[in-house]
Order: structure tokens, then C-alpha cells, then sequence
């Protein structure tokens, strides 16, 4: 490059950081510059076609459609090598790239004066690198997508530090933390606070040991002093709640002896940990001008409405209301197995009409099925149903309590433990006057549900507003064999699930179990549960039928809630038998769900989140191995982030019908969780997750095989995934159900089996189908 040339690249440098107006003028400013515009065209076609012919990147100097500009190494229309990137608004790229994205060692620096230099893995920062803020705050360490993520140094603007370990953005693990004033905490942290065991040390010596919650001492602790004296106790912000006993060294002082803990609190509410940074933008959501040539023209991404949906397969309307008898039939048992084999025989012969035989034939996005379940109004079979159970809900919840704690007492966990209260038409000195039948409604171990549901962090009043408000509840019909129905919130945010009494007995057996594992595993997979409940009807009613009839509910979280579209659904238990949906490739749409031998995916996740996908489900199958339940499944939900003009699924670096790479900006949507550390949370293990998927073909002699052969095509997805259906015990009726298949077919393939036996080859399998994204 020449003088001349150089001088108005500087100064046209200089410019588009000073105005967002530069895209305007970027001709103009460019125009003495004896180089080719880069045009639509030159990014599908390649003008010099002599290099590539040669297979070598090469050198350009590009100004591109939007205005940007680029400099380095070209190869087959995208840059390839060591490049510079500069976007109109001031932000800059130089480092390594791949295939048109970030990729390697390189440097990102922002119009604020903000850099970061380090590792890039598909346009994220991931790898090792440092950040360097706006305010000369920096930050040397791990990062996964984006994240801090593993161990790193945080220097603070004011001059706080903190090395340790970090987890999705946010301080969790082992670390120290200095403040300016040289007061330090070291121990253990949790989303961003002091949460654990630690030790917390004053800069005139004072050390404060022992427990921690919510950046607070709680629990067990001892308050030293240099003289060697000491406080030891049982800690909390509430002086009702502290209690200790104070030791006093030979050489301590007489006013320690009038010391009060207390004020250990009030020293604390100084010591503020610095807040994460808003970054304005991240790499990966810059848009680069060869992805976003032909989108105005073409379109590559589907709308989405932002509408979830349950998957389910509406069998035969039966009426809800049902009485205490649980009789086991084994010609149900019968009945299930010429079901299932029939739908074996007719749907999984090799067909190559249908992609999960055929890789030529392209992944298509299904189509968009209804808004599931029928809304409850007047006139509706169930309608007094779904009245009483709000108003028992709004009972439930609004009921004045004492302040709920999570150290909960044996005598809360009793199956005696359950409160009737009766609901006339006419109301009580308790209950509101209604319009529906006259009913008792039963609340099952109130006080462990109402502690399950402060630590699931769920507001009592958005909670009775889903359940009990405006808006009708929707009534599913069970996608299983088990009968039950479903209730979906307006919101659907929660799921109520009747129940057999068989079940109940099964959950309030293992509920102290259930509350002590998701206290202990904050990402359990296991699924959520918020109450369990019965309505019983009583009055003229009761009278007339002559029957105990009575419906039992449980109050659930609703796994694949989400602001995505669910292209795809699993529910994956690692058996074969029957264990394939029976509606054919085009009656399948967003909402059904598929099974075992309808998978064609393998799950690859970051190694970070593989690790503890598998810690976990570990965790929570031998939780559920030795409650002795089975049946369980994984529900698996796949939004694909790319999607063609066409409607099909676009593969990782596949190219269009143009020329380009139909890969796409991460999706605005996915973004905003990126840029807003508030909302960080949102992303964690099974949900919301950044991941892939590698499609997979089912070959003729492997048709029956749970695993098909892997192609290599690989897709970008975000994963939503939960333990579900764990409530079932190996009764009577699982054990003919064993025995009876168990004649005619292998034992392995069959679902009804032992729990220890269930719990390996759930896990087996799971582990088959979700691997390390390497």
C-alpha cells in the first residue's frame, strides 16, 4: 500500500470511530483509494480466479456492501488466516479467522476504548484472554461463549480484586476477594455471592469463620479477635434467630464482653462486591457482510412466535373425576404390548422416503402444530373442577404463615402431615363464597411444598396469578399410558398432572429424599415439583353417585417453556421396545413428541457443560435408583437457530444455492441473554443451551439399533432438557408387565424393569447420545 493510501485508510479510521455516520460516507472517504468495492457479487463470485485455482488464501483489501471494511487473508470468499476487520461504528477485529468467523488468537477492541485479547472459538470469546474495560478494569482467565467461565483474576475499577473461579459470568467456586480497604473474604461463592464456607478477615485482624448466605454470615460460625478471644454461635440477621456463647483470653479486654454480633452485620453492609459490567456489544453479535448479504433479498431465518408447546397425542376422552380403587389389570398389560408391536412392525421398517433413513434427503422444519389442550370454560365437563382447584390454590398459597425456613423438621415430611379444608357454596368464616359444587380439598405436606417452592424461587404471587388468574387453564390429555390428564397454565409456565393414590403414596414416601437432593444439587435435572393436592367432592353430589370421588393433583414446572420455537422433541429412556412414535413423517409436527427409535441426533455440548451433564445425571439417577422408582425419562427439546428461505434446517458451513455459508449471527433473542449479566441466569444446564447436534442415519441392518451411525452434519441448536415421570414405583403391575413381554422378547428392551437395572441402561444410553463437542 502506498503513502497516499495509507494516509486516507488512517484517517478513514479515525473517522468511523468518532461517527456512526461514516457508513454514509465511507465511498467518498474511500474513493482515492485505488482498490475494487467489494459489491454482492464479488461475495458470491471470486474475481481472481487464478488464485482459486491455486487452493491458498491470498491477500485482498476489501470495502464491503454495509460500509465495513476488511484486510488479510481471502480464500473461497470468505477471510481464511490473519485478517482486520473494521466495523462503521468503531469496533475492530484482528486476529485469526476460519471459514468467515473469528477463530484462533485475536484482538477486539471497542469504540469505548474497551479490548479483549485473547482466544476465539466460532466467533465467541472462548478460550484464555484478557479483558480490559472502558475504566482500566481487566480481567485475565477462562471464558466458555462469551462467559467467564473457569478461573480467572477480576481487577476492579475501585480498586477491589478477585481470583478465584467463575461460572456464566459470575463468581462461583473457590476464590478471594480483597477490597480496597484491605478487608479480604476467601471461601466459597455462588451466583456472583458469598455463599458456603469461608472466611472473612477485617484489615485490623477482626476474622469472622464459618458459614455464608447471600453475602452474609448464616449458620454456624466463630468471630475471632487478635487477643485471642473468641465468639462461637449460631449466626443470622435476625437477633431472635442468633445465639452464641463468647470465650475471653487471658489478655482480652472487658468491652468485648459487651459485644454484640449484630454489629458484624452492620460492617458487612460496607463491603459491597463490584457488579459485573455491561458490555455494549459482544464479537459474536456483530454482523459480518458476507452473512448478511442476501438476507433483505433471501431471507434464511423462519419467524417465530415464541409460543411453546406440549407434545401431546390425544387418545379417547375420558372424564376426570375417578375413585380411591387402583386395580391392576393385566389385560392392560396385554393390551400395551399388541400396541406396541404393532407400531414397531408398521413404522420402523427401512423406508428411504424418510430422512432418518436417507442422508441425500434434506432435515425440514415440521410443521407448526396447534396451540395444545382445549380451554376449560363454561359448559366444559371439568369446568367445576378447575374452579375448585383455584380456589384451593388461592387458599393454599394465600393462607397466612410463619416465615418459611429451608431447615425443615422430620415431623413436616409425615404422610399424616395434610390439612382438609372444606369449600361450601355458601362460603366460610375461611373460604369465599363460589359458584361450583361443594368440595374438600386436601393440601399434602404443606410446609414442605411451600419451602420447595422458596427454594425454587418462585413468587407466591406470580404463582397464584398463572394457576388462579384471568385466564382459563388448558386440559391435555396424557401423551403416555398412564391415563392421567394434564392442565396447562395461560401462561404455561406450570403443568398440574392428575394422579393416581398409588403415586401419591410413591412421592410422599420419597418426599423427604426428593426435597434433601434438589436443596443439595441446585442443577439437578430432576423435574420440579410446587404441590400436591386433592379435591373431593361432597354434598348433594356425593350423596347422589354414592362414591368417594375424589381427583389428586401435583403442581409441576413446564421443562420446555420458552421464548423459542421447539422444532423437535424427544423423550428418551434407553428402551426399544414400542418405543417409537406411530404417525408417519408427514403427520409429525412442533408439537409431537418422538421416542428412542425416532431419534436421528447426537447431543454435543461445550466440555465445560458436557462434565457436568454427566456429574448430574449421575447424581439424579442414583437418587432415583434408590428411591426404587423407574419409568423416568429424558424430555429433550431442540430449537435450531438456522433455518433456510426453503424451511429447511441449515447444516454448520453448508453453503446456499448463492454461494455462501448459510451460518447465521447468533439469533437477537439468544443475544440479549449475553449482553445483560441480569438475565445470564436464564442459561444454565438444561436450558437455554447454546449446543450442537450431529445428525445421525439409521442404516438397514441397524434399523432397531438405538443409536444410529453419525454423518458429520452438525447443526447449531439451543437444548432444553429434565428428568420427567419419576414417580413410578416397580409395583405389582411393572413386574407383570415384565414378566408377560419378558416371554416373547428380550428383557434389556423392554421399559418395565428393576430400578437398579433401569437406572444403568437409562444412563448407558444417555451417555451414547450426548457426547463432548471436541
Amino acid at each position: 500500500m502506498n503513502k497516499e493510501q495509507s494516509g486516507v485508510l488512517k484517517a478513514w479510521e479515525a473517522t468511523v470511530r468518532k461517527t456512526h455516520a461514516a457508513k454514509k460516507r465511507a465511498n467518498s472517504i474511500f474513493g482515492t483509494i485505488t482498490m475494487a468495492n467489494a459489491t454482492d457479487d464479488d461475495l458470491e463470485n471470486n474475481n481472481d480466479k487464478s488464485d482459486n485455482i491455486s487452493g491458498e488464501p491470498y491477500l485482498v483489501e476489501k470495502i464491503l456492501p454495509n460500509g465495513d471494511y476488511y484486510t488479510g487473508q481471502w480464500y473461497d470468499n470468505f477471510p481464511e488466516g490473519q485478517g482486520k476487520y473494521l466495523w462503521t461504528d468503531g469496533c475492530m477485529y484482528l486476529g485469526e479467522w476460519h471459514r468467515g468467523k473469528t477463530m484462533g488468537k485475536g484482538r477486539f477492541s471497542w469504540p469505548s476504548g474497551a479490548t479483549y485479547e485473547g482466544e476465539f472459538k466460532s466467533g465467541y470469546i472462548d478460550g484464555i484472554g484478557i479483558y480490559t474495560g472502558p475504566s482500566g478494569d481487566t480481567y485475565k482467565g477462562q471464558w466458555v461463549m462469551n462467559f467467564k467461565h473457569g478461573h480467572g483474576i477480576r481487577f476492579y475499577p475501585n480498586g477491589d480484586w478477585y481470583d478465584g473461579e467463575w461460572r456464566r459470568g459470575l463468581q462461583e467456586g473457590l476464590g478471594k476477594y480483597q477490597w480496597q480497604n484491605e478487608n479480604h473474604y476467601i471461601g466459597e461463592w455462588k451466583n456472583g455471592m458469598i455463599c458456603g464456607t469461608g472466611t472473612f478477615v477485617w484489615s485490623n485482624e477482626n476474622k469472622y469463620d464459618g458459614q455464608w448466605e447471600d453475602g452474609m454470615p448464616k449458620g454456624n460460625g466463630t468471630y475471632y479477635w487478635p487477643d485471642g478471644s473468641f465468639y462461637v454461635g449460631n449466626w443470622s440477621k435476625d437477633p431472635d434467630e442468633q445465639n452464641g456463647t463468647y470465650y475471653p483470653s487471658e489478655s482480652s479486654q472487658a468491652a468485648n464482653l459487651e459485644w454484640d454480633p449484630q454489629t458484624v452485620y452492620i460492617e458487612l453492609a460496607d463491603c459491597k462486591i463490584c457488579p459485573s459490567e455491561n458490555v455494549s456489544i459482544m464479537p459474536s453479535q456483530k454482523v459480518l457482510a458476507w452473512y448478511s448479504a442476501k438476507t433483505d433479498d433471501n431471507p434464511r431465518r423462519l419467524s417465530i412466535d415464541g409460543r411453546v408447546s406440549v407434545g401431546i397425542e390425544r387418545p379417547d376422552k375420558m372424564h376426570m373425576w375417578e375413585s380411591d380403587d387402583d386395580s391392576t389389570d393385566l389385560t392392560e398389560v396385554r393390551r400395551d404390548l399388541d400396541s406396541e408391536l404393532l407400531c414397531v412392525q408398521v413404522q420402523h421398517q427401512h423406508d428411504d422416503t424418510n430422512p432418518k433413513f436417507n442422508l441425500e434427503l434434506p432435515l425440514k422444519v415440521p410443521k407448526l402444530g396447534k396451540r395444545p389442550g382445549e380451554t376449560i370454560s363454561r359448559g366444559h365437563k371439568n369446568y367445576e373442577l378447575m374452579l375448585n382447584l383455584q380456589l384451593g390454590i388461592r387458599h393454599s398459597v394465600g393462607r397466612p404463615a410463619p416465615a418459611t425456613s429451608l431447615d425443615l423438621k422430620a415431623a413436616a415430611f409425615d404422610p399424616k402431615e395434610k390439612i382438609w379444608t372444606r369449600f361450601p357454596t355458601e362460603g366460610s368464616k375461611y373460604t369465599p363464597p363460589h359458584q361450583s359444587c361443594e368440595f374438600k380439598w386436601k393440601d399434602y405436606c404443606p410446609v414442605v411444598f411451600r419451602a420447595l417452592r422458596k427454594l425454587f424461587k418462585v413468587d407466591p404471587a406470580d404463582y397464584m396469578i398463572s394457576i388462579c388468574g384471568n385466564g382459563a387453564l388448558r386440559e391435555l390429555s396424557s401423551p403416555g399410558k398412564s391415563g392421567s390428564f394434564f392442565y396447562l397454565t395461560e401462561d404455561d409456565r406450570y403443568m398440574i398432572k392428575t394422579m393416581k393414590k398409588s403415586e401419591v403414596k410413591v412421592f410422599i414416601r420419597m418426599l423427604f429424599a426428593y426435597y434433601n437432593h434438589v436443596r443439595s444439587f441446585e442443577n439437578t435435572l430432576v423435574i420440579k415439583y410446587y404441590g400436591l393436592h386433592c379435591v373431593k367432592l361432597t354434598g348433594p353430589i356425593q350423596r347422589k353417585v354414592r362414591l368417594t370421588i375424589q381427583v389428586r393433583f401435583i403442581i409441576m414446572g413446564n421443562l420446555l417453556r420458552s421464548e423459542y420455537t421447539i422444532h423437535r422433541r424427544f423423550d428418551l429412556k434407553g428402551s426399544s421396545l414400542g418405543r417409537i412414535t406411530d404417525k408417519s413423517e408427514s403427520e409429525i409436527d412442533s408439537t409431537t413428541i418422538l421416542k428412542d427409535l425416532d431419534l436421528n441426533f447426537i447431543f454435543k455440548l461445550e466440555k465445560a457443560w458436557f462434565e457436568e451433564f454427566c456429574w448430574q445425571i449421575d447424581r439424579d439417577c442414583e437418587f432415583l435408583e434408590q428411591e426404587r422408582t423407574m419409568d423416568y425419562s429424558l424430555l429433550v427439546g431442540i430449537h435450531f437457530k438456522e433455518i433456510s428461505a426453503n424451511g429447511e434446517f441449515v447444516p454448520c458451513g453448508r453453503r446456499s444455492s448463492s454461494g455462501n455459508y448459510e451460518n447465521e449471527s447468533t439469533p437477537p433473542d439468544m443475544e440479549e441473554h449475553i449482553l445483560d449479566p441480569k438475565r445470564w441466569g436464564t442459561i444454565k444446564l438444561g436450558a437455554n443451551m447454546p449446543a450442537k447436534v450431529e445428525r445421525t442415519i439409521r442404516k438397514p441392518k441397524s434399523v432397531f439399533h438405538l443409536v444410529g451411525e453419525q454423518t458429520g452434519e452438525c447443526y447449531e441448536v439451543i437444548m432444553f432438557f429434565g428428568i420427567i415421570d419419576i414417580l413410578q414405583d416397580y409395583d405389582i403391575t411393572k413386574r407383570l408387565e415384565h414378566a408377560y413381554k419378558s416371554i416373547q422378547y428380550d428383557p434389556t428392551s423392554i421399559s418395565a424393569v428393576d430400578p437398579k437395572q433401569y437406572s444403568k441402561r437409562f444412563r448407558d444410553f444417555i451417555f451414547k447420545v450426548f457426547c463432548e463437542d471436541t
